[in-house]
């Protein structure tokens, strides 16, 4: 009995792990320079995965003015022509559950566990993580960092902006 009760274990065991062989947390740094300037706006920021062919597209941040009275912070979304153009006009809420105010000048880290929407069920392949920034009455930016999922090991991607962005490193640890 014990001997046919070990391979079952075992077939058991790898069904229950599976889901993870692929798994890896993702973490995103990010600074937004201050930029000297008589009427600063804070910059509207989205993070987003992109699949090589920009198909597949997996929201991992989207930071804009929420609590303006109407709705008017929405407005203003539109200025991310990329993922408005890929993926912001199509939601109604943009991009619930990963939107968050806009965020002051200086280093922000966005944590995006293994399980989350972005990751959970990823297709192995060639992908990109962009940054894109906006500012009312200021100017835009877009960069774009390659990776390869599922990692090896850990794995960290550096790029940097050159005005609305500073610093960007993506770091993905199995």
């Amino acid at each position: 009995m014990k001997k046919m009760l070990k391979p079952v274990l075992a077939v058991l065991a790898s069904g229950l792990f599976a889901g993870r062989a692929h798994a890896a947390d993702m973490t995103v740094t990010l600074t937004i320079p201050r930029v000297d300037t008589a009427e600063y706006h804070r910059p509207y920021v989205a993070i987003w995965l992109e699949d090589a062919a920009r198909k597949d597209i997996r929201d991992i941040a989207v930071w804009h003015e929420r609590d303006k009275a109407g709705g008017e912070g929405k407005k203003w979304l539109k200025d991310l022509r990329q993922w408005w153009r890929l993926s912001g006009r199509a939601q109604d809420e943009p991009a619930d559950g990963v939107s968050g105010a806009t965020r002051a000048s200086g280093t922000h880290t966005v944590r995006v566990p293994a399980d989350s929407a972005a990751l959970d069920s990823l297709a192995p392949g060639d992908y990109r993580v962009v940054v894109e920034a906006a500012r009312e009455k200021g100017g835009h930016e877009l960069v774009r960092l390659p990776l390869t999922w599922p990692p090896t090991g850990p794995e960290t991607v550096q790029g940097k902006g050159s005005h609305e962005l500073g610093s960007i490193g993506v770091s993905l640890n199995p």
